[in-house]
């Protein structure tokens, strides 16, 4: 696959030249005002590349890149000028972030060795945030099965949680999901050191002792004080510790940090979490909302106005019984799926992905699924 780059010039001609000698080799866009560059920021996947003229109206190529860095900081960023000077090489490089400044008339083997190069570094950074991202998640993973042995039923909170704030860090607009995804996911890590039955009690709204109530407010913390020791999981970690405070300053920790100074990881798990509950409680989603708009104070008023809007996204799903060549990534799991002699293989409430439905096909060839399956759809 072409690498896209995108050449900004206010000169139409140059454009028009530039494009001809790189079309061959990627998959090249052209802007001639700084304005139309940062419009296709917004549009469609990244570029790989951008490579802006110097010298323009409203404004120079390096307040441009300085701009991209901001909006789409993998990119690398070049400068192409015919008004070289050293003042301007340092400025590009210590403001724009430049990877390669060069000047016009540029020979085609130097402009295409440069692209190369910019290509392979903006490759090697997407590449290196890609295992990342995929180190943590399977990491998160392991240790959200271990919580599932310990405790199914925070499990299966867990499965419907993530789906709560999935859509919530999307109605916000969050570039970065897999961050909220995480801090969904090891949420309820520190419930681990709950005394036995205390979750089923909440779960079940009633009133825990004392000491029980102490402990269930330790569990963010707890958890806290865990992911914090991973690389890199630090404001994941400050999501998951405050998941139970109030936007109104209530709940733990006990700190004064209120309003839109709680982390936004923290104020989404706050209502999605307490949506869950009640769902729980009251069985039907009108009413479990209904129990939020009654203490609307503790929410944030924006996410409150989006979790009213995924009522209508949840009223569309209907239950289905499938076979397992029907399932298909998106579904979700009403009912747990069961080998031909009783064993659970997958919890109810987990949300099918490829790699879900293929251990489904694999236990079916092996010991025998039982079908037809119960899903949301």
């Amino acid at each position: 696959m072409k690498h896209r780059i995108l050449l900004v010039d206010d000169e139409p001609n140059i454009l028009s030249s530039l494009k001809r000698q790189l079309r061959t080799y990627y998959d090249v866009h052209t802007a001639d005002d700084p304005e139309k560059a940062l419009g296709y920021l917004k549009k469609g996947k990244p570029f790989s590349v951008v490579i802006s003229d110097y010298r323009m109206p409203q404004m120079n190529g390096i307040e441009l890149l300085k701009e991209v860095k901001s909006r789409s900081p993998e990119t690398t960023r070049m400068i192409l000028t015919g008004y070289a000077d050293l003042d301007n090489a340092i400025m590009a490089v210590n403001d724009g972030h430049v990877f390669r400044f060069l000047t016009k008339p540029c020979e085609k083997e130097t402009l295409l060795e440069n692209i190369s190069e910019a290509a392979k570094q903006y490759d090697l950074i997407t590449s290196k945030r890609i295992l990342l991202e995929q180190t943590l998640k399977g990491s998160v993973e392991l240790l959200t099965e271990i919580t599932s042995l310990v405790n199914p039923q925070a499990s299966e909170r867990i499965s419907r949680v993530r789906r709560y704030v999935k859509y919530l860090a999307q109605k916000k607009e969050i570039k970065a999901l897999w961050r909220f995804d995480i801090a969904a996911m090891l949420s309820q890590l520190g419930l681990l050191i709950l005394p036995p039955g205390t979750m089923e009690a909440y779960i079940a709204g009633k009133k825990l002792t004392a000491e029980q109530m102490q402990l269930f407010e330790m569990h963010p913390v707890v958890a806290k004080d865990l992911v914090a020791k991973l690389p890199r999981m630090q404001s994941i970690a400050e999501m998951i510790a405050y998941q139970l405070k109030g936007f109104d300053g209530s709940g733990t920790p006990r700190d004064g940090v209120e309003g839109e100074d709680i982390p936004l990881g923290g104020r989404i798990l706050r209502i999605a979490l307490d949506y869950d509950l009640y769902l729980h409680l009251y069985g039907n989603q009108r009413a479990a909302f209904g129990k939020l708009e009654e203490q609307a104070q503790v929410y944030d008023p924006e996410l409150l106005y989006y979790m009213e809007g995924m009522l209508g996204v949840e009223a569309r799903y209907e239950v289905k019984s499938l076979t397992i060549k029907e399932l298909y990534p998106g579904m979700i799991l009403y009912e747990d799926v069961l080998s031909d002699k009783g064993a659970m293989l997958l919890r109810k409430s987990l949300e099918l992905d490829k790699d879900k439905i293929d251990r489904i096909h694999m236990f079916a060839h092996k010991v025998g699924v039982t079908e037809p399956i119960s899903v949301l759809v």
